[in-house]
């Protein structure tokens, strides 16, 4: 995600991560959003735990850790807050790898493959619900 905007903009798409929050936060201004990103599984797995009993819900773009982490998938399934698993490219249209995830089976719901769109379509699911 710190690369959002640089790599493979074709996949991905140009623009930052922290642009399109901004975006976010204009476009739900009436609740609370916040935004952690790291590249070390360990630190995800810790912010997973750290919130996952007091949020409302946490919408989880894990990357490439989707389809390796064991850890964070049953990090996701310790806590009590929702989680929306989310992609911005269709993972199944992708390698045979990006097929698995290791977070769907104890995420709420899972949405990819509508770019950054995704996760507007994440936060909508939390407030319908």
């Amino acid at each position: 995600m710190n690369l959002l905007g640089k790599r493979e903009p074709e996949v991905y798409g140009s623009q930052t991560f922290e642009e399109y929050f901004t975006t976010l936060k204009e476009r739900f201004s009436e609740i609370e959003l916040d935004y952690f990103q790291s590249n070390i599984e360990g630190e995800l797995i810790g912010k997973i735990q750290e919130l996952g009993f007091s949020y409302d819900g946490i919408i989880l773009n894990a990357a490439a850790y989707t389809h390796t982490s064991v850890g964070i998938g049953d990090a996701v399934k310790a806590i009590e807050s929702p989680v929306i698993e989310v992609h911005i490219s269709n993972t199944h249209k992708r390698e045979e790898f990006r097929h698995t995830s290791f977070i769907s089976s104890g995420a709420k719901g899972v949405i990819l493959g509508f770019g950054l769109q995704s996760y507007d379509l994440a936060i909508q699911s939390f407030l319908k619900t």
